[in-house]
C-alpha cells in the first residue's frame, strides 16, 4: 500500500493548491472514484485526481459543442487577449508550477522552470497568430466571378498530452485551438494530471468562457476516449504519444473521417564527422541525450560518430555524463531525476543488457541503481550495433548509445534505416557536407551543430511513422483550421 511522501511544506502546499475534479463546462466536478498520482522519486502517493467514466468524457463533449458556436465567432482579438493572460500569467506562478511539474514527473526544477517558460511561449505565439489568420480573394481564370477563400474552425477538438513535458504539450495544443476559435477536451496523461489541472485554473482565471476548454482525467484511456472519438461532434483529434497508440486512434478517427495531428514516436540519428568541433558536438550530444533525463522524443537515440573522432567523443562524452548530479529533481543541484516509473527502468535496464550481450562496450554506467524511486544512472556504451533492441525503439532513458561510421553516404543510410523520422542532428564544420546531409536525412526536422530544435516559432513534428501534421510555427495554426472556398457570380 503506498503512503503519502513527507513533503516540505512548499511542497504539499505546491500540490494542495491544485484542483483535483475533472474541469467541464466552466465548473470543477468530483467524481465516483479517484486514481493516485505518484512522485517517481519516491514511488508514494502525492495526491489523488478524479478519475472519469465515458459518461464524464461526453459530458466533457456537451460542453465544448455548446460552446463552440458562441467562441468561433469571439473576435479574435478578444481570443487573442485571453491567451496573452495567460502567458503572463503562466510566467508570473512559474516557481510553483515548475515544483508541481517535479513532484509529478520527476524532472529536476531548473529543468522544470524552463518549461513553464516554453509551455508560455505557445500562449503568446498563438496570441498573435490569432489576429493573423487570413483568407484570399482572386479573379476566375475566365473572368466573370471571383474566388474567396476564408478559413475556419474545424470544431470541437479532443487533446491527448503525453507525461513527459505537461505543461508544454498542454498550450502547445490548447494554444493554437483557442487561437483558432476551436473548443477543447483536454486528457493528460494519467502519471502527470496535476499540471493540467493547474493550466485549466489559469485559463479559468484568465477569461476562457465555460465549455472552450475541459479537462477530462482518467486511469482508463482508451474506454473514456472512444465513445468522444467515435461523436460526430468532434472533428479534431491531436495526440502526441507512441507510435503504436497513434495507429488505434487513427483507426478509430478513420470511422467519422476525422482531422488528426500526431506527433508520434522518434528515433533520432545524432552524426558527428571528423571536421566536426568536438568541444559543440559533445555539447550538442549532452543537450540532445540529456533532456528530461532522455525522456523526450527528440532525445539522441542513435549516435554515429565518424571513427578518426569516436574514441574521442565517447571519452568527452562519458567524463561529462559521469560530472551529472543525480537525485530527487527537487533538490539543489540535480541535473538527472528519476524515470517516470518502475517499467520505464526495466525497459532501460533491458536494452542496455540487449546492446551489452551484442558487444558493446560500457564506458559509463549500465547497471541500474538499487535504491528506492525509479533512477537509472547516465550511460554510455560504444561500439553499439545496429541490430541492438536500442537502435530499433526510443531508448527514454539515460543512456547514449555510440557507434562508428566511415563515409558519409554510409552515416545517411543507416540514419534513415528506421520507419521514424522525426529529428535527426548533424555536427560538421562544413556547410556543404552540413546542407547535404540535413536535406537527405529522412526526418521533419534537423538541427544543424545544435541539440536542441523544440520551439514554439518553428513547426514541429515528423515523416515516416513519426507522425501527421506540425505543431507550433506559422503551420501550427492550421491544423485547427478548415479552408472553405466561395465562388461569386458577378
Amino acid at each position: 500500500m503506498l503512503t503519502e511522501v513527507e513533503l516540505t511544506p512548499a511542497e504539499r502546499a505546491a500540490i494542495d493548491s491544485v484542483p483535483t475534479g475533472l474541469y467541464l463546462g466552466g465548473r470543477w466536478r468530483e467524481t465516483a472514484t479517484t486514481m493516485p498520482v505518484i512522485d517517481p522519486a519516491t514511488g508514494r502517493e502525492l495526491c489523488a485526481v478524479a478519475d472519469a467514466s465515458p459518461e464524464d468524457g461526453m459530458a466533457a463533449l456537451d460542453a465544448a459543442a455548446a460552446a463552440q458556436h458562441d467562441w468561433a465567432h469571439t473576435p479574435p482579438r478578444e481570443r487573442s487577449d485571453i491567451l496573452m493572460r495567460a502567458h503572463r500569467m503562466l510566467l508570473d506562478d512559474a516557481d510553483r508550477l515548475a515544483l508541481i511539474a517535479t513532484l509529478e514527473m520527476g524532472k529536476p526544477l531548473a529543468e522544470a522552470r524552463g518549461e513553464i517558460g516554453y509551455a508560455a511561449e505557445f500562449f503568446r505565439w498563438f496570441a498573435e497568430e490569432a489576429v493573423r489568420l487570413d483568407g484570399g480573394y482572386m479573379t476566375a481564370p475566365a473572368g466573370g466571378s471571383r474566388f474567396l477563400v476564408a478559413r475556419q474552425p474545424v470544431g470541437p477538438s479532443l487533446l491527448i498530452t503525453p507525461w513527459n513535458f505537461p505543461m508544454a504539450m498542454g498550450t502547445r495544443k490548447i494554444g493554437p485551438a483557442l487561437a483558432a476559435g476551436c473548443t477543447c477536451v483536454i486528457k493528460p496523461a494519467e502519471q502527470t494530471p496535476l499540471c493540467t489541472l493547474a493550466l485549466a485554473e489559469i485559463l479559468h482565471a484568465a477569461g476562457v468562457p465555460a465549455g472552450v476548454v475541459n479537462v477530462v482525467t482518467t486511469s482508463d484511456p482508451e474506454r473514456l476516449m472512444t465513445p468522444m472519438i467515435l461523436d460526430e461532434r468532434s472533428r479534431k483529434l491531436s495526440f502526441t504519444g507512441s507510435t503504436a497508440v497513434g495507429k488505434k486512434l487513427l483507426e478509430q478517427c478513420a470511422r467519422t473521417v476525422m482531422r488528426t495531428s500526431m506527433e508520434l514516436g522518434g528515433n533520432a540519428p545524432f552524426l558527428v564527422f571528423d571536421d566536426a568541433d568536438l568541444d559543440a558536438a559533445v555539447e550538442g550530444a549532452l543537450a540532445a541525450k540529456m533532456r528530461n533525463i532522455g525522456q523526450a522524443c527528440t532525445a539522441a537515440n542513435r549516435i554515429f560518430v565518424q571513427r578518426g573522432v569516436i574514441d574521442d567523443f565517447a571519452d568527452r562524452l562519458a567524463a561529462r555524463m559521469a560530472a551529472l548530479p543525480l537525485g530527487r529533481g527537487t533538490e539543489p543541484g540535480v541535473v538527472v531525476g528519476p524515470l517516470i516509473d518502475a517499467d520505464a527502468v526495466t525497459k532501460v535496464t533491458s536494452l542496455v543488457a540487449d546492446a551489452r550481450a551484442r558487444g558493446a562496450r560500457v564506458l559509463l554506467g549500465g547497471d541500474p541503481i538499487d535504491d528506492p524511486g525509479n533512477f537509472y544512472p547516465p550511460t554510455v556504451l560504444v561500439d553499439v550495433p545496429d541490430d541492438a533492441q536500442m537502435c530499433r525503439t526510443e531508448i527514454f532513458g539515460p543512456v547514449a548509445s555510440i557507434t562508428g561510421f566511415d563515409t558519409e553516404s554510409e552515416a545517411v543510410s543507416r540514419a534513415n534505416d528506421t520507419p521514424y523520422g522525426l529529428v535527426g542532428y548533424v555536427f560538421t564544420e562544413s556547410l556543404r557536407r552540413g546542407l547535404r546531409v540535413c536535406e537527405a536525412l529522412e526526418t521533419g526536422m534537423v538541427g544543424l551543430n545544435q541539440g536542441v530544435v523544440s520551439n514554439p516559432a518553428a513547426p514541429f513534428g515528423g515523416v515516416k511513422q513519426s507522425g501527421l501534421g506540425r505543431e507550433g510555427g506559422l503551420l501550427g495554426i492550421d491544423e485547427f483550421l478548415e479552408t472553405k472556398y466561395i465562388g461569386v457570380q458577378l
